[in-house]
């Protein structure tokens, strides 16, 4: 199982929120190019970044910090985050991004995705972030209708390789997985499924990695010291 560090960009800083919330955001690096450096220090081997700026807004507010760590770093790179037009995705993929997340538009123009996965095919992930058994949209300021086996069903569909499922009630809470979910999509569905949101013991990376999973997203809990990276590799390994 790979294991995905963490970097979401706010006015080009690392920062964590706590269930997506721009009310409650801590800034824990001014240099989320030095954050990347540490996480290729320590052995790992992708970056998991958002845009929250581009989330909210559309946009890439942040390429330029994304580029940055790109080029200055080792670490193959997914970003997602505001990612609606298909300039978006080409503008992210020509600073040497490996993968670009699309999320609210997933949902809300399919269009758009059968393009994006028709000109980038395995370079096209998608997220999945679900509240209440649905999936919201728009940096998770609203609450859609379909019901995240059915969204996941229709990805699979269409051919989505990788998708990104993020647990909102547990992102930042460090509260642990949500174990039974992940599980369950696992079983139900064959694409790579990345588990995202609660990540805070070595147990539980080590619990993902037993059922299966293509990867986990590592966030909060490397930035308040409650779990060492290398470590965490390790357990994934």
């Amino acid at each position: 199982m790979i294991l995905l560090p963490a970097i979401d960009l706010y006015e080009q800083k690392a920062v964590r929120l706590y269930k997506g919330d721009y009310a409650r955001m801590t800034v824990y690096s001014e240099q989320p190019l030095d954050v990347a450096r540490n996480f290729a220090a320590a052995g790992a081997g992708w970056v998991h970044m958002v845009d929250l700026e581009g989330a909210r807004d559309g946009d890439t507010p942040n390429l330029d910090i994304v580029s940055e760590i790109v080029h200055e770093t080792a670490l193959k790179a997914e970003i997602g985050g505001g990612i609606r037009k298909m300039e978006t995705a080409q503008r992210y993929l020509d600073a040497g991004v490996k993968r670009v997340i699309l999320g609210t538009a997933a949902i809300t123009d399919e269009g758009f995705l059968r393009e994006a996965l028709l000109a980038f095919g395995a370079a096209v992930a998608v997220g999945a972030d679900v509240k209440d058994g649905c999936i919201a949209i728009r940096g998770w300021r609203e609450q859609s209708a379909q019901t995240l086996e059915a969204f996941l069903g229709r990805m699979e569909e269409l051919g989505v390789r990788t998708v990104i499922c993020t647990d909102i009630s547990r992102d930042g809470a460090m509260r642990g997985m949500n174990l039974a979910l992940y599980r369950e999509l696992s079983q139900r569905f064959s694409m790579d499924l990345i588990a995202s949101g609660g990540v805070s013991s070595l147990e539980d990376i080590r619990a993902l990695r037993g059922q299966g999973l293509y990867g986990a997203i590592l966030g909060k809990a490397y930035y308040t010291g409650a779990v060492d990276l290398r470590e965490a590799l390790e357990a994934a390994r």
